[in-house]
């Protein structure tokens, strides 16, 4: 299972956002993908999960070309997406919001999603019934994550999951997605900066101006690799 972008470009409204990026992941691994507000991560996340166009380059999974498959397909191939903003909708419960991906995709199984989710996020078995609205923004980062987990269960991508979380929540999130390498689960992380990561990734990848300058080994300045 490998995730690959080969040369990736994508243009929003004739602005240049990605410019050639290129990088592996292998399954089960944790990579950060590390810049600027600005700098392109989003649309990186979005250009896997096939909701940014591409205008270059192309999109592998497991070898196989997936740049003009759907977001439907791509989540029928197991990836999960937790957007920076949450995107929960507020009126819903914490329970309805985290089965969304099964409503929408009869192929994903919410049942067995969700109890994965309450196992490994308990707390939220507690809050199920409450609507998101009623949520602190750290509680509804838990949700989202959950979410992502009931769609994602072979790709997950976090888009700045600790962002204006409190510090205990933050370490929270950290635990569970830590618990999720004996899942055999790719996990990508797009941060600032690795503050709260360092412990959970094993390799960086930095990106700026919508170009990957850097590849390394979390923790390893020997193995940086600068690219281009």
């Amino acid at each position: 299972m490998t995730l690959k972008l080969e040369n990736v470009e994508v243009t929003i409204q004739a602005a240049p956002i990605l410019r050639g990026v290129s990088f592996e992941m292998q399954a089960a691994e944790r990579m950060g993908l590390v810049g600027r507000n600005g700098a392109g991560k989003t649309t990186v996340m979005r250009t896997i999960t096939g909701l940014a166009t591409l205008a270059g380059g192309k999109v592998f999974w497991d070898g196989t070309d997936i740049s003009a498959m759907s977001p439907r397909d791509r989540a029928m191939l197991g990836f999960g997406y937790m957007p920076e903003d949450r995107r929960l909708v507020p009126d819903l419960t914490v329970e309805e919001n985290m089965l969304l991906p099964a409503w929408v995709n009869p192929d994903i199984d919410g049942a067995r999603g969700l109890a994965f989710v309450y196992d490994l996020m308990p707390e939220l078995t507690k809050m199920s019934a409450r609507k998101s609205l009623l949520l602190s923004g750290g509680q509804q980062k838990m949700v989202a994550l959950g979410r992502a987990l009931i769609a994602g269960r072979r790709l997950l991508l976090l888009d700045e999951p600790f962002e204006g979380v409190a510090p205990a929540l933050a370490k929270r999130i950290s635990e569970v997605i830590t618990s999720l390498r004996s899942e055999g689960l790719a996990v990508l992380i797009a941060q600032s900066e690795l503050s709260h990561s360092m412990e959970l990734l094993q390799r960086e990848c930095v990106i700026e101006r919508g170009e990957i300058v850097k590849v390394s080994t979390v923790g390893q300045d020997t193995a940086a690799q600068p690219v281009g």
